[in-house]
């Protein structure tokens, strides 16, 4: 028997940040016409799915929200809402532009930014959160998150270890499907 029940875990369509380059964490911005298109994409491969039975559980984070409301439209009623799939936070660089902050930081690559982040929350206390909400599902459920929670939550699923995280998979738009340690992308 697996430890977690089967899981869809969606990635918020891209918002006005994203096509700027600026680091959102806990703050928020508005989804662009080119996400409102990806949250209707992960609609489209979510109605070829049997949702039976399964849960809409989404950041409360406005974007994921938004991109829940149009994902699993007509499947899923209602979409609850769940602190712990808010992105991880990014302390005092949330809300700065990507390049300047790489460019002072020395970091390099998007990843170290969330690590080095000053008062940001880090890898560590993502995985010992995303673990807790893991370990809490009773039912299969349709997740909608951030980039660095989804990919946390899909690392703890498939078994691997934390350093392994910048080789999880990312995109917004798509649907991975995990199951028994073993994860699906679905497009």
């Amino acid at each position: 028997m697996s430890a977690f029940p089967p899981l869809y875990i969606l990635r918020h369509g891209e918002t006005e940040w994203n096509a700027t380059g600026r680091l959102q964490g806990r703050f928020d911005s508005a989804l662009t016409e080119t996400g409102r298109q990806q949250a209707q994409a992960q609609n489209r491969i979510l109605r070829s799915q049997d949702l039976t039975r399964f849960a809409a559980i989404s950041s409360p984070q406005g974007r994921a929200y938004e991109t829940a409301k149009i994902a699993v439209a007509g499947q899923i009623s209602p979409i609850t809402t769940d602190t712990a799939l808010s992105e991880i936070g990014l302390g005092e660089w949330a809300g700065r532009v990507r390049s300047e902050v790489m460019a002072e930081s020395g970091a390099r690559d998007g990843f170290d930014l969330y690590e080095m982040a000053p008062e940001g929350e880090g890898f560590a206390a993502l995985n010992v959160r995303c673990l807790r909400f893991l370990k809490s599902l009773k039912q299969p459920s349709v997740l909608i998150t951030h980039g660095i929670t989804s990919r946390m939550l899909r690392l703890i699923l498939t078994g691997r270890p934390l350093g392994a995280l910048r080789e999880i998979e990312g995109g917004q738009g798509v649907v991975f499907f995990l199951n028994d340690a073993e994860q699906k992308r679905l497009t």
